[in-house]
């Protein structure tokens, strides 16, 4: 279905999938919206079908999945167990979650500009900001372009 890169870290092995080798998968999307507010009259007719992979996938050569382990970005809804599709091609915008490879281990921090200095900030007050300074071995690896994960049952 897809190939996986294993990649070495100290002494275990992290395991990435690259979603370049996967296979369009279609589901049919109906032509009305569902709404979140007051319920709206439903149409009963498909409009067509979307291919998951061309949704949630611009550069397939360079777009990797990892799932998370943590809660340091659970306020931005990024979740213990949640599938990340991560794109490297891109390139970091200030806000936005991006995977890095900081001091030997992967981790996902919103990158923030701030005063002219780059900083990795988790979405979790237990959790503090990290300068990025020259003195670190840190390299984006890339941004995160979608979230994966189930609902919550309330």
């Amino acid at each position: 279905m897809y190939s996986t890169k294993v990649i070495p870290i100290h002494s275990r092995l992290l395991e990435t999938y690259s979603i370049a080798d996967l296979p369009g998968i279609e589901l049919p999307i109906y032509a009305s919206y569902i709404s979140a507010g007051f319920p709206s009259p439903a149409d009963d007719y498909l409009e067509d079908k979307i291919d998951l992979s061309k949704y949630l996938i611009q550069n397939p050569t360079s777009t990797f999945m990892m799932k998370v382990k943590g809660n340091s970005m659970m306020d931005a809804n990024i979740n213990d167990g949640d599938l990340l599709v991560i794109d490297k091609a891109l390139k970091p915008t200030d806000g936005y979650p991006v995977v890095c490879f900081l001091d030997g281990e992967f981790t996902v921090k919103t990158f923030k500009m701030i005063e002219g200095k780059a900083f990795l900030v988790p979405a979790n007050p237990s959790y503090k900001p990290i300068e990025v300074t020259n003195e670190m071995d840190m390299r984006v690896w890339g941004v995160v372009v979608w979230v994966l994960h189930k609902p919550v049952k309330q």
